[in-house]
């Protein structure tokens, strides 16, 4: 597990990639023709498609303290079902912009992307035996562009698991299968976030696996001063990795049975009928609770990873 300072200067490279800064903007909303994410704000860019937004606003007005939570109020809704009119909500965007400077804002930001981005990550790193602090950085910046699963088989499919051929050399065809996948993307904008893959290629290179500081990262450098105190972007996020809760309609698809079927894995008794009904309502929130997450009944990054999804 990387230390305080190794798992801030993985942050910040991926701040790099997402915002130009080190330490982020927590107050940078884009919206960019052609991202699959459409809308995305923040720190690390959350996405208005992945569903992620709403979480992140929820947990901000749900915040003692938070200045504009009854501003945000009336947009919870629209936000959880990914309401695609926000993108062009020139209120909603402003708000979004003036919250970026409240302190709490910032506290639930940082809380956010450690909860849905990087204890993930660190769940599949693991999972895959990875341990260098530049292949925790490669993990995290996938689960933060999108896209992440997909990738992960397609290279073990192609070359083995890190187990058998090693981590570092697992790492470095990852990057390579997934430059190769992003530079031949059918989204102009996608092919043009190739250079994440390039500069994590570097370090490779480079032979920075404990990404001792200081280091360079798009001509910005990362050390001490710079963990103290905009390149194209776009979301690569896959449409089946959506929120899954119990709603009215239930949501249906493969993506629920498979979430039932990991409960089904875990001891839950519940039919695997890819209908997210009140049974498996309950079974997620029993789940989460006995997994130490938040009990909200929601499927989301973290709880996926914790199922091992």
């Amino acid at each position: 597990m990387p230390t305080a300072v190794q798992k801030a200067t993985a942050e910040a490279i991926v701040n790099i990639f997402e915002t130009g800064s080190a330490l982020g903007d927590y107050a940078n909303v884009t919206l960019l023709k052609g991202d699959s994410g459409h809308l995305t704000y923040g720190r690390s860019q959350t996405t208005l498609a992945s569903g992620n937004l709403f979480l992140l606003i929820k947990a901000y007005v749900e915040t003692e303290g938070a200045d504009f939570a009854e501003h945000f109020k009336p947009y919870l809704a629209r936000l959880q079902a990914i309401d695609l009119s926000l993108n062009y909500d020139a209120g909603f965007k402003d708000l979004l912009r003036h919250a970026g400077a409240d302190l709490e804002m910032q506290r639930v930001q940082d809380a956010f992307f450690d909860r849905v981005y990087w204890t993930p990550a660190m769940t599949y790193a693991a999972s895959l035996g990875i341990t260098s602090v530049l292949g925790c950085c490669t993990v995290y910046d996938s689960v933060i562009h999108g896209s992440w699963r997909t990738m992960r088989d397609r290279t073990s499919a192609q070359f083995g698991e890190a187990g058998a051929i090693g981590e570092n050399a697992w790492i470095e065809k990852y990057i390579s299968v997934r430059r190769q996948w992003l530079a031949g993307n059918p989204s102009e904008i996608l092919r043009k976030t190739v250079y994440r893959m390039d500069e994590l290629g570097k370090l490779v290179a480079q032979n920075r696996w404990n990404l001792d500081l200081p280091l360079v990262v798009r001509g910005i450098t990362i050390d001490e001063a710079a963990l103290s105190g905009a390149p194209v972007r776009a979301s690569a996020r896959i449409v089946e990795e959506r929120l899954l809760s119990l709603r009215s309609p239930m949501l249906k698809g493969p993506d629920v049975e498979e979430v039932q079927n990991a409960l089904k894995a875990k001891g839950y008794s519940l039919a695997a009928d890819g209908v997210f009904g009140s049974g498996t309502s309950a079974a997620v929130i029993d789940f989460q609770r006995k997994s130490g997450l938040a009990a909200d009944g929601i499927v989301g990054p973290g709880t996926r990873a914790a199922l091992g999804l």
